[in-house]
């Protein structure tokens, strides 16, 4: 059943009002109560039940209390907008949108709302965090400070207490505090899930002084920081069965014995004529001694062209060949009366000869929360009563399913459109119900097909070999203009009295060759396994610690074995550390590809010379800026210890932006104006709060973008294509180097 909204614009101060109004209505409507590389964020889930009441009290006492706090902030607070020089400000996050690939597209004519855009206002190259990275750079979006001050420098960190890799931006734990009862374990209290996120958000900021926003699928906001807004998660929201994103993969066909794939959940399924029977594997069940995964039982029943399913004897869906089904929700018995919710999409790959069925990962249900991803946590409910389910993961986008070739590249860039189609809904909601303050939605879209779809850009790349012909080679180009023509909607929407913001928080590149840091450490005696290995698996397996001054993790950080950070340090505090570090340094810029004789490392940089904030001992110790064309290899990312240093990468993942942030700054488009040449991502927080009226925070490090009132920026127009990056030294390593030249 769907929620009707009045398109009658609604008054500013009536934003949050009008969402605990929805609130009500939405718990008076019927609906069943039911309880990239690295590790994932953890699963503990509350029953959804509980954060129905949650919310319905609220709604209850905000509609109460409202006469009241409306009068004391009449009062107190007065007109927030007073020294305001916009009342409305809307940011479209356009993640990995690159400032070359954008510059040839506007002229050739692919982008004619973003090229009006630049014509009223200005497009420049954004600068970037060091490192590069969606989680690093959203976060100081967010915050207007830099990584040693939010603490956020990668998708994953290692635990300097067990070397163990650990999320950098969530901690989930289970009850501390529960009743044993048979075979069951009951929570008296509540789950402990905290965003490791520091600092404190800029639309924190402006909810405190009272002008309200809507943040949509920004990275690194789970769990929701309660505020004076409304927010949906993002980036970092895990999937129901705690991972960043694991498919599940049926087919009839048996390589004997072993999985067909390396990732994913694969299960080989048995016929019996046309009837297939077969399990869905969920959560763990942390309410059962022993924490066994929760199951459903499903039943295929194989057509010519489609086959039906039937899970846990729920009515059967048709799915047809080579086409997406609707979401499918899930219902998985924790305990008596205790169920938790997912939604999935399945995929039929093929019928004959053989069955093969693919299932996105298992999202957390919107309806039915198991864990929250909203602020207020009845806002998922609302999106989802109002445009049915959507996709909660924060990586939703299956980028491994393609890696792995589970799918193809038709059936990726189909999943990609449909989550794109599902936040277009979600931001024009937002506008229809913001007069004034702030809406921000992110689109993942550009970033995760860049990633994907890179190699078309260089017929030289390996992952070209042995892949699909190239009916998709056009696919990033289809991307940014369908994201054109969603900057148009939004314009049309908004008009001129509006600040609308259009920024990446980083560019892209080539990855052609991989560098494995892990094995230049050891075969450079810095890094040392344990008697009889040569070769070590992931998150160290073999490496002996008492031996290793240096290791990495993750995709751009190389961490020293500090006496009294990790658990079994060795480098010594104060000149030894200092002197380790330059040293590596050094060598690291001095690292040459015997396959192209090409430098590898642009530049190496001592954390301790860039950084000086308080959580600058979290970073890792030297921040390794690849040349374009170069990254850590999957190997290195998750820990482990190879054979060579070099290698190709020849995975559909072929793009990327783990590279010196000077070769992958972002995109600004504005509809006005600007005051500098070179606006970094840490200005545009800053400058939104300074157009509101507000002062920023005293610990926000950006500059003001925009002239004062009753003036006018002098920074206009299109980028001129001298100020673009220039080319990595790579072959291929920018895709229009001619234009990044001229």
């Amino acid at each position: 059943m769907a929620v009707t909204i009045h398109a009658a614009r609604m008054q500013p101060r009536s934003l949050l009002l009008s969402s605990r109004w929805f609130a009500l209505g939405l718990l008076l409507l019927p609906s069943a109560a039911q309880a990239y590389v690295g590790p994932g964020a953890g699963f503990a889930f509350a029953g959804s039940l509980a954060v129905m009441l949650a919310a319905f009290a609220l709604a209850i006492g905000t509609i109460l209390l409202w006469p009241f706090t409306f009068l004391i902030r009449l009062v107190r607070v007065g007109n927030p907008y007073k020294h305001a020089q916009v009342r409305r400000v809307v940011v479209i996050g356009l993640d990995g949108m690159d400032p070359g690939i954008t510059t040839r597209f506007l002229r050739e004519g692919r982008l004619p709302h973003l090229q009006k855009l630049a014509d009223q206002g200005v497009f420049r190259p954004l600068d970037t965090t060091n490192p590069s990275m969606s989680p690093v750079a959203w976060s100081t979006f967010s915050t207007g400070v830099d990584p040693s001050r939010h603490g956020i420098y990668d998708f994953i960190t290692r635990d300097p207490c067990t070397y163990a890799p650990m999320l950098s931006s969530t901690d989930i734990k289970n009850a501390e505090r529960v009743l044993n009862i048979g075979k069951y374990v009951i929570p008296l209290a509540k789950p402990k899930i905290k965003l490791l996120q520091k600092s404190q958000t800029f639309w924190k900021t402006l909810g405190d002084r009272h002008i309200p926003a809507i943040i949509q699928r920004v990275p690194i906001t789970f769990p929701p920081v309660p505020f004076r807004g409304l927010l949906l998660s993002g980036m970092c929201v895990p999937d129901l069965r705690g991972s960043q994103g694991t498919f599940s993969f049926f087919s009839t066909a048996n390589n004997d014995g072993q999985a067909l794939f390396t990732g994913g959940e694969q299960t080989v399924l048995r016929r019996k004529g046309k009837v297939i029977r077969s399990r869905i594997v969920g959560p763990d069940n942390g309410m059962v001694k022993g924490g066994a995964r929760m199951t459903l039982p499903f039943t295929l029943t194989v057509g010519d062209d489609s086959v039906q399913v039937e899970i846990d004897g729920a009515a059967a869906v048709t799915l047809a060949l080579r086409t997406y089904s609707d979401w499918v929700n899930l219902s998985f018995k924790a305990a008596p009366g205790v169920k938790v919710a997912g939604i999935v999409r399945f995929y039929l790959l093929s019928v004959q000869p053989e069955v093969s069925l693919y299932m996105t990962p298992i999202h957390i249900d919107p309806e039915s929360p198991a864990m929250p991803i909203s602020h207020p946590e009845v806002y998922a409910v609302y999106l989802a009563k109002r445009f049915g389910p959507f996709a909660t993961l924060g990586l939703a986008e299956d980028t491994w399913a393609l890696n792995e070739r589970v799918i193809d590249e038709g059936a990726f860039f189909d999943q990609a459109m449909l989550y794109c189609e599902e936040r277009e809904k979600m931001l024009f909601d937002a506008l229809e119900h913001t007069r004034e303050g702030l809406v921000t939605t992110v689109f993942d879209t550009t970033d995760r097909v860049q990633h994907m779809f890179y190699r078309y850009l260089d017929p030289t790349h390996p992952a070209n070999v042995g892949k699909e012909g190239t009916a998709y080679a056009d696919a990033i180009a289809r991307v940014y203009s369908h994201m054109d023509k969603v900057i148009g909607r939004v314009l049309e929407e908004v008009g001129p009295d509006t600040l609308v913001m259009v920024m990446s928080d980083h560019g892209f590149t080539n990855f052609r060759r991989g560098v494995n840091l892990n094995t230049w450490l050891r075969n450079e005696g810095y890094l040392t396994l344990h008697d009889g290995t040569e070769l070590s698996g992931d998150w160290f397996e073999h490496v002996d610690w008492s031996r290793t001054r240096a290791f990495a993790l993750g995709l751009t950080g190389m961490f020293i074995n500090r006496k009294g950070r990790e658990k079994s340090g060795i480098v010594a505090e104060g000149e030894e550390y200092r002197a380790l570090v330059k040293e590596l340094c050094g060598k690291l810029e001095a690292l040459v590809d015997p396959q192209s004789n090409l430098g590898a490392v642009r530049r190496a940089v001592a954390a301790f010379e860039v950084f000086d904030g308080p959580y600058r001992l979290d970073s890792p110790d030297i921040l390794v800026g690849y040349e374009g064309g170069f990254r850590n290899s999957w190997a290195c990312a998750t820990g482990s210890v190879s054979e060579t240093v070099f290698e190709d990468n020849s995975k559909s993942w072929s793009g990327d932006h783990c590279v010196d942030p000077a070769i992958v700054p972002g995109v600004l488009f504005c509809n006005r104006p600007l005051t500098v040449e070179n606006p970094h991502i840490a200005d545009v927080p800053f400058s939104i709060l300074s157009m509101f009226g507000q002062t920023p925070p005293k610990h926000m490090q950006g500059r003001m973008l925009f002239a004062p009132k009753g003036e006018s920026g002098t920074v206009r127009g299109p980028v001129d294509p001298r100020l673009l990056p220039q080319s990595g030294s790579a072959p291929g390593a920018r895709i229009f180097p001619e234009v990044a030249g001229e």
